[in-house]
């Protein structure tokens, strides 16, 4: 059973029939933030949480993961943009940036999901919402919610 009303201190602690649930909460923050931040141990539901995000803002065809391409784009029907960067194998900010990739942040009608964000936190200063999922046992985890928004 999924408990709601995340903050900092109180996170939400869903299952694996919840993940629908924690979904929609995500997707009301759209409104407010154009980048989100996936971070947590390896296994933890990053990727699976994005792919349904995606999946429910419209976008259709297989949904991979970036691993090995740094960042997948997708688009909608309503000419909405969502990039999906996993930063895991990027080294530095400046591998980042010398790659391109900065240049995708923060475009009208778009939305950004990073897992591994770590490297690239100097660029991301404003409408962002930094989820953390983590293990809480018996198949359960937690996610917790910052925003910044400077």
């Amino acid at each position: 059973m999924m408990k709601m009303g995340v903050t900092e201190d109180q996170p939400i602690i869903y299952g694996i029939n919840d993940v629908e649930s924690v979904v929609d909460y995500l997707l009301r923050q759209f409104s407010h933030c154009d980048v989100f931040t996936f971070t947590g141990p390896l296994g933890a539901g990053k990727t699976t949480l994005i792919q349904r995000l995606l999946r429910k803002s419209g976008v259709e065809g297989v949904i991979t993961s970036p691993t090995f391409t740094y960042v997948n784009v997708y688009k909608n029907v309503r000419g909405q943009t969502f990039y999906h960067f996993d930063c895991y194998r990027i080294h530095s900010l400046d591998d980042f940036l010398e790659a391109g990739f900065g240049e995708y942040l923060y475009q009208p009608q778009s939305w950004s999901f990073i897992e591994w964000p770590t490297v690239i936190k100097p660029l991301l200063t404003t409408r962002v919402c930094q989820v953390t999922i983590d293990y809480h046992g018996d198949g359960q985890r937690s996610l917790s919610i910052v925003t910044i928004d400077n």
